[in-house]
């Protein structure tokens, strides 16, 4: 037997003892993920996620980028109890392992995945059925565009505010994620849209994209709605919050619904109670993220069957600004911070 076969034989021993040291000892579990370091963002290394008996682990490809995020390294949006620190609330991959109770996944399925927390990683946690099938027409950027925003339109338009065909919506922030994705939605399921943004770039995209109008938020937005619908919108999804409450109310029209997703523009305003009353108006707080997890569950699932379909049939198209490395995770927010970006921004891991 020579000498160089004997050395790789000892070469492969090594490497498949570190390769089972590595996936099997705790004392080497570890990954790279992104920390919130004095507001900033740095990759550093990180324990792997215990996966819990109901949960998968996802090898994670790419992963979207929120203004939920950005809150939370401010220290204005703490994860819910028992989530992960990291940033992180989308993104695609590959299931790595699953939990001993899981029965709807196994590893090596693609998947995007709606998450508590956890996303900016090489790997990550969830509930087995957070997670749905990738869209086979979508590549591995594009799809982590899609569970926060689609799943944050669907309950908030749809099981919320109970969008039906022939409304009229409006989307503040359009050019957003949000934004874009409610665009689309609303067009597909017959419904007309007016967005107000920070351009007439931004509009003219949304325009584009299946808005029936818009107007740069510099301008007099809430005169514009009311051209556009003279007897009021029906429903307006709103992440500004106080700043535009009452002109919201006021533009709203008779048993409209105001879904408030954000407080962009603060959290304190004044409320004309009567006003609310004559017109039988609803406001609603909402967000996904501190939703239970049974509640994730009926939102994932309707997102599958209604919603990723309308993917492969080219009725919906991900709208992607910037897909950046890992290692450029602090750009990333830079960019969204500056209110940029049309459409999302994704971390590629890939």
């Amino acid at each position: 037997m020579n000498f160089t076969f004997l050395v790789n034989i000892g070469a492969n021993l090594a490497k498949n003892l570190k390769f089972i040291q590595e996936r099997y000892n705790p004392e080497f579990l570890y990954m790279k993920a992104i920390e919130v370091i004095n507001n900033k963002l740095e990759v550093r290394e990180a324990q792997l996620p215990e996966l819990k008996d109901d949960e998968i682990l996802i090898k994670v490809k790419a992963a979207g980028l929120n203004r939920a995020d950005i809150a939370q390294k401010n220290g204005l949006y703490p994860p819910p109890p028992g989530a992960s620190e990291i940033l992180g609330l989308e993104c695609s991959g590959i299931i790595e392992s699953v939990g001993k109770k899981v029965s709807s996944k196994k590893p090596g399925e693609e998947v995007i995945a709606l998450l508590a927390g956890g996303g900016y990683a090489e790997y990550v946690a969830c509930p087995e059925y957070h997670a749905i099938s990738k869209p086979d027409a979508l590549n591995w950027v594009e799809a982590a565009s899609i569970p926060e925003v689609y799943a944050t339109c669907w309950l908030n338009l749809f099981m919320e505010a109970g969008m039906k065909k022939g409304d009229k919506v409006v989307f503040h922030a359009g050019a957003s994620g949000i934004g874009t994705a409610g665009v689309q939605l609303a067009k597909v399921f017959g419904c007309d849209s007016f967005v107000s943004a920070g351009s007439r770039e931004k509009i003219d995209f949304c325009i584009d994209l299946g808005a029936s109008a818009g107007e740069i938020r510099s301008n007099d937005i809430f005169a514009s709605i009311m051209d556009w619908s003279p007897k009021g919108a029906d429903i307006i999804l709103d992440p500004v919050g106080a700043e535009y409450l009452e002109n919201n109310l006021q533009v709203l029209g008779m048993e409209g619904r105001l879904v408030i997703i954000g407080l962009m523009g603060g959290a304190q305003s004044n409320l004309n109670l009567g006003h609310l009353m004559i017109k039988r108006q609803k406001i609603i707080g909402s967000t996904i993220r501190a939703r239970n997890k049974d509640k994730k569950n009926e939102i994932m699932k309707e997102l599958s069957n209604k919603v990723l379909p309308l993917f492969d049939q080219g009725l919906l198209k991900p709208i992607i600004h910037e897909a950046l490395p890992f290692s450029q995770c602090e750009r990333a927010h830079v960019i969204m911070e500056a209110n940029e970006n049309i459409g999302k921004i994704i971390l590629n891991l890939d």
